[in-house]
């Protein structure tokens, strides 16, 4: 059996009045996708569990098959996992995004999704710079990065998350107490510095938006995760451009695979991630492909390049893994994205999103095609998102 599994991140979304009341979703050209869900099952599942933020760390988590209640410690830690950086049990690891501040306010989460090369000078200046020992800044991609602390401090407060707070007042949102001043400080200190740096005048002269401030969130302790392959009996891969995702793939045991063009954002190339994923099944069992487009275009209110996004992927990744596995004798499918990102709100919510398999012995729901309000009248509801790969891997509808 060869299974495939596509996440459209942030795709799900609500009606729009700029699109005549559809969803993204509804608006999009996706026959393949589409082609699942008539020729499969379509249904609903809940990815966030009560009491969690509904970040893709969560989701994710969720539909890789591991119950975040028990498993998840925080997103950082994941990223860290993902980039083999050293982290004690100790350790608290926090997302470090570079973002733009202007008269106190979040005016953009990813600092004009800064290049990499950019981001990185600027994220080894504050390491030379800035007079922590205890705290080490290790540089990403673009804009994400982290903050290792090694010390004796309890970081268990709130923060919150900088796409969540666009065009907000940042002060409303910096942590009280005592180890959350702390952070407030290591904060502000990072912005005297960025703040003079000639890659942000320049990025002024440009009409680009600076790097001129660091929020931390995210934060958590070193996770441990059972392998995948131990806990389903199938050798996976992960194929993605999101650090998060790669590192619960790495924890989990599964093959990480790289490919030239994946970006995380609205350029990613989608053709190059379809045929990677075509060179994954031809020699092991299962791959799990996610997308970040959808969700950048969500977070950035941008209607038109989230609907372009969902159909690239529908036509590079979907379409070719579907034709190749329709010749295969026992295959599986399954499309979802792993939370919404409504364009009204430019941030994740905690709804149920729509998720659509077929293949092996799943048979014909009369579904017309794939979108959120197809899921609703379907009448498949699965409400612990955990549960959701062990359905997929062993269903006999």
């Amino acid at each position: 059996m060869k299974y495939a599994i596509v996440v459209m991140d942030g795709a799900a979304d609500e009606p729009l009045a700029e699109l005549e009341g559809k969803t993204p979703l509804e608006a999009a050209h996706i026959p393949h996708t589409d082609w699942i869900a008539r020729n499969g099952r379509l249904g609903l599942v809940q990815t966030i569990p009560d009491g969690f933020e509904p970040g893709s760390d969560v989701a994710l988590m969720s539909v890789l098959g591991y119950d975040p209640q028990k498993y998840h410690t925080g997103r950082a830690p994941l990223e860290a996992a993902s980039q083999d950086i050293p982290v004690a049990p100790s350790d608290w690891v926090f997302r470090c995004n570079l973002v733009t501040v202007a008269d106190g306010v979040m005016v953009d989460y990813a600092a004009g999704h800064i290049e990499t090369v950019q981001a990185g000078t600027l994220i080894e200046r504050l390491n030379r710079q800035m007079a922590c020992p205890e705290y080490r800044f290790y540089p990403g991609v673009s804009y994400r990065h982290l903050l290792v602390h090694q010390g004796t401090m309890d970081f268990d407060v709130k923060l919150t998350a900088p796409h969540d707070i666009i065009d907000e007042p940042v002060a409303k949102y910096l942590p009280r107490s005592k180890s959350g001043r702390h952070l407030c400080q290591i904060m502000e200190e990072a912005g005297r510095i960025l703040s003079q740096e000639d890659i942000n005048q320049v990025r002024i002269d440009l009409g680009e938006n600076q790097a001129n401030a660091i929020w931390l969130w995210g934060q958590g302790r070193r996770p441990t995760l059972d392998r995948f392959e131990s806990r389903f009996g199938l050798r996976g891969a992960v194929i993605t451009a999101v650090d998060l995702l790669r590192g619960i793939g790495k924890l989990a045991g599964m093959e990480i695979v790289p490919v030239a063009g994946a970006t995380g954002y609205l350029d990613t190339d989608y053709h190059q991630k379809g045929q990677a994923a075509l060179e994954v099944l031809a020699r092991g069992d299962l791959v799990f492909v996610h997308v970040e487009a959808p969700d950048e275009a969500g977070h950035q209110a941008l209607i038109a390049e989230k609907i372009e996004a969902i159909e690239q992927i529908d036509r590079h990744i979907v379409g070719p893994l579907l034709k190749w596995l329709q010749n295969q004798p026992q295959w599986r499918i399954m499309v979802l994205p792993d939370h919404p990102t409504p364009i009204r709100l430019r941030t994740h919510t905690a709804k149920p999103v729509p998720m659509a398999l077929a293949g092996r012995q799943i048979h014909p729901g009369g579904s017309l095609g794939f979108n959120e309000t197809q899921a609703r009248q379907a009448g498949f509801h699965i409400d612990r998102g955990h549960e959701l790969m062990d359905y997929f891997l062993h269903v006999q509808a």
